[in-house]
């Protein structure tokens, strides 16, 4: 009997470990690939030979170029996780020259799909090689090599019977770092359980977890806030930052680069904390200065502050608190009172960002 309940024990165990490892592998932002494109044909060592021309002179043919490596954006990709399985990607070689003047055939070129946003890099050195920000937008990585040359190529009138050839040169090879910089227009930033992803699901068609305990965002989420049939923008939740998220604790920090290409970040603090917690100003400055640690031209980014969860304070309470945070802060940007549970103040917060959005546009 104990035995049974042992391994139900360690089964159930198992369960909840590959559920966590299942949700936390959804979403990947960087890997390391080698790419190598394919190397050029060799040219060919012949010489005509027919019934009636014994000695026709050279005939061999040039192989062909090598397939080249390219990086192809797919807008309907959105991480780089199928790159964890899959870590080598080979071009097709050159095919070889033949007689009869023959031209090898070209290697095809290998067209990698990445999610747009992803920027290359070389591995060995940190170069950047290039970023991918449109749909269908193409980067070469790695060239083919050049094909070869039959001896045909060297016959003159001094060297009618030339057994000189080139061998086809190797493609390019290298490894590459693979980052993926989700683009949205505006960024969500916070504490874990401010609101943020209660405020995502409001506003957008993106649903992520939201339950009442903190860092139940693991990944990034991106969602679409409609606000006309042909005008919207596009909104990222990052798991929440906590203090010395900048030396590595929490989850947070290393998805702030999705933040890198937002044009507006909204700083989401619940309005009224439990009383074992720290007040509103010492949380905004938390996020604040764990920003300006991980980058300087983050931190000073535009900012909006937007007291979140207002719906368990009484009405007559709200103005008071928020206006006593914003003094203490002095603060002066714009400030907004929502409740991502019952929607109260989303849809003037959206059109707001909008608003902002399309004079940022004109200018």
């Amino acid at each position: 009997m104990w035995r049974g309940f042992l391994l139900w024990g360690l089964l159930s165990r198992s369960l909840v470990y590959l559920g966590f490892n299942r949700a936390a592998m959804k979403f990947v932002d960087e890997v390391t690939i080698r790419v190598e494109a394919g190397a050029g044909g060799n040219g060919c060592l012949s010489f005509r030979r027919e019934k009636y021309i014994p000695r026709g002179g050279p005939d061999g043919g040039d192989g062909g170029t090598g397939g080249s490596v390219l990086l192809v954006a797919n807008p309907n990709l959105n991480t780089l996780v199928d790159f964890r399985h899959q870590r080598i990607f080979r071009a097709e070689r050159g095919q070889d020259g033949a007689g009869g003047d023959c031209t090898g055939k070209r290697g095809g070129d290998l067209r990698i799909r990445v999610p747009v946003g992803t920027i290359a890099y070389e591995a060995d050195t940190d170069e950047l090689i290039g970023e991918l920000m449109e749909p269908e937008q193409a980067l070469l990585v790695a060239r083919g090599g050049s094909r070869g040359l039959g001896n045909t190529r060297f016959k003159s009138s001094t060297n009618r019977a030339p057994r000189k050839t080139i061998p086809g040169r190797p493609g390019e090879a290298r490894n590459l770092r693979l980052e993926l910089k989700l683009l949205a227009d505006v960024g969500l930033l916070g504490l874990p359980n401010a609101g943020k992803s209660t405020l995502i699901r409001a506003i957008s068609n993106a649903r992520p977890k939201v339950a009442g305990y903190p860092f139940t965002t693991l990944y990034p989420h991106l969602g679409m806030v409609q606000i006309e049939t042909h005008r919207g923008f596009i909104v990222a939740d990052i798991p929440g930052i906590i203090e010395d998220a900048s030396e590595g604790a929490g989850l947070g920090l290393q998805f702030l680069r999705h933040l890198a290409r937002t044009r507006l970040l909204l700083h989401l603090v619940e309005l009224s904390p439990d009383d074992d917690r720290s007040d509103p100003a010492t949380d905004i400055r938390t996020i604040a200065d764990e920003l300006g640690k991980y980058s300087l031209e983050l931190a000073e980014r535009e900012r909006w502050l937007v007291f979140t969860k207002v719906d368990l304070l009484p009405i007559a309470d709200r103005q008071w608190r928020c206006d006593k945070v914003v003094e203490e802060l002095g603060w002066e940007g714009p400030v907004f009172q929502i409740s991502g549970w019952t929607g109260e103040g989303c849809r003037e917060l959206s059109l707001h960002v909008m608003e902002h959005l399309d004079e940022l546009q004109d200018q």
